[in-house]
């Protein structure tokens, strides 16, 4: 087993989610819990880190070339664990998916055009999305036995006829949710009668739960790849979200044309160190995967075990993603209120809700990717700072 337990002092790394938390916060890193930014307090598989070191040792960091070596490990990776077959052709290296996202907008949609989200959603999409001057379509979803659900007739009901895209996020962050290849189905379906190009970022595909089954939308809906775009990576995967590396897989040979264009007049090429930690990652990573998937279980059965015993607290049940959505609206208090006892009282820095769009007001996400004694004591703090209401 991987030890997950390690102490990794993260301050003074220029990390973003240990040295912003005070700045943006109010948190101090001395005795504070970070728990916002999606990526882990853990080392990658060894294999990444031996990747980079051989990187070290030959001394010399010059362009990347010749990928057929890195194209083969995501084409077997994608086979082994989804069932998804996937000709090297089709897939284009992008710097993260947050990129790729933008080169997608930016291809496939006109300034004022409409794209549906649906929310509450990962917010670097709707920010990506107004960047480029186009409208960002909010599909709230609901809630049906404490899941989240689209509700693609009440989509329907408020298209105003300039939607041209559709940005699925599969699992949803932040609600954690494994969509059922029926869902996938009926959401394919919608977009082929509105004539919408469906992008699928599917980045926490491998963070899966228990019986839960991830399906890509490939799969799901094989007919609709001429309006398709798949969106993978391997950083939330392996924690190497700093490698800023992405994929955007396109099968059908016209989108991919003009994605080809978009990425060529960017003048865009692969990040060596992004590509060769990928490659090692998909090639030898799978064991340490396994564990991590073990031990974020833990985490998430104690973390929902101690939120939900709080008067006025729910989490979300997690079935993928490690990112815990946390529900205050049964407190009554008002966001500040709540976020006061997070921040002042429990001294835990994590994700404003408002922040992923509507249907968000009332929540904050928590990234329980850290070691369990941290996850622990979180909940323990986050249990005397409500203590009042028990």
């Amino acid at each position: 087993m991987t030890d997950f337990d390690e102490v990794i002092d993260r301050r003074n790394t220029h990390s973003a989610k240990w040295d912003a938390m005070e700045p943006l916060y109010g948190v101090s890193s001395d005795d504070g819990i970070s728990m916002w930014v999606a990526d882990m307090d853990f080392r990658p598989p060894e294999a990444v880190s031996a990747a980079v070191q051989g990187m070290v040792d030959h001394g010399v960091y010059g362009y990347y070339a010749m990928d057929a070596s890195y194209k083969a490990a995501i084409c077997g990776w994608m086979d082994r664990r989804h069932g998804w077959k996937v000709d090297p052709s089709w897939i284009f290296t992008t710097h993260g998916l947050v990129n790729g996202t933008a080169l997608c907008v930016q291809t496939y949609t006109d300034e004022g055009d409409g794209i549906v989200l649906f929310t509450p959603v990962y917010h670097a999409f709707a920010r990506v999305i107004e960047a480029n001057n186009r409208r960002v379509v909010e599909s709230e979803l609901t809630t049906v036995n404490g899941q989240y659900e689209m509700d693609l007739d009440a989509l329907a009901a408020q298209l105003q006829g300039d939607e041209k895209m559709v940005i699925l996020c599969s699992p949803h962050n932040p609600g954690g949710r494994v969509w059922t290849v029926e869902e996938l189905r009926a959401l394919a379906d919608f977009c082929v009668k509105h004539d919408l190009l469906l992008v699928s970022d599917e980045i926490h595909h491998d963070l899966v739960f228990g019986e839960n089954k991830h399906t890509v939308m490939s799969n799901a809906a094989p007919e609709i790849t001429s309006r398709l775009v798949m969106m993978t990576a391997t950083t939330k995967t392996f924690n190497i979200a700093g490698s800023h590396s992405g994929n955007v897989i396109i099968e059908d040979p016209d989108l991919r044309a003009k994605f080809a264009a978009t990425m060529a007049a960017g003048g865009m090429s692969p990040n060596s160190f992004g590509v060769i930690m990928a490659e090692a990652a998909y090639n030898d990573g799978e064991a340490w995967l396994e564990d991590l998937l073990e031990y974020l279980d833990g985490n998430r059965r104690i973390f929902d075990e101690g939120i939900n015993a709080i008067p006025g607290l729910k989490s979300m049940d997690l079935q993928a993603t490690y990112l815990a959505w946390v529900d205050f609206s049964g407190t009554g208090m008002t966001k500040q209120e709540f976020t006061d006892r997070i921040e002042k009282g429990a001294k835990i820095a994590a994700n404003y809700g408002p922040t992923f769009g509507k249907g968000g007001e009332a929540f904050l996400r928590f990234n329980i990717a850290t070691r369990r004694a941290l996850v622990e004591e979180a909940v323990a703090r986050i249990t005397e700072a409500f203590k009042d209401l028990q």
